[in-house]
């Protein structure tokens, strides 16, 4: 892996752009909000302070939050496990508005709102 993927030499916390600054062994740099790693969501700038790097390169750990996040997974778009990310998507899909959407609920509320669910008796 270390002949093929990027690693992280260093880490750190940028709290005027609010991003997580990590420097790869390319001369590259890449930056993240935060709020949008799993295990980063609530975390305060004080708690971003110290990141530590793996001596592998691939991991990057926030010993405050008791944190980890695994640089190549980041590097392809994926802030946390598959039910976080799919929690997180659904909440964002959730949030959309559209005309398609205000209409569907103008028509469910005039019929009485959503359906009850059938109990089992």
């Amino acid at each position: 892996m270390r002949a093929t993927k990027p690693r992280a030499l260093s880490a750190r916390y940028d709290r005027r752009t609010d991003r997580v600054i990590v420097s790869l062994a390319k001369g590259l740099e890449i930056g993240f909000a935060p709020h949008s790693a799993q295990g980063l969501e609530k975390a305060r700038p004080a708690d971003l302070a110290t990141i530590e790097v793996s001596p592998s390169g691939f991991g990057l750990h926030f010993p405050r939050l008791d944190a980890d996040i695994y640089l190549p997974a980041l590097l392809e778009g994926i802030l946390g496990s598959r039910n976080w990310m799919a929690a997180h998507l659904g909440a964002l899909g959730g949030r959309a508005k559209s005309r398609a959407k205000a209409a569907a609920s103008r028509r469910n509320g005039r019929l009485g709102g959503r359906p009850r669910k059938k109990s089992a008796a």
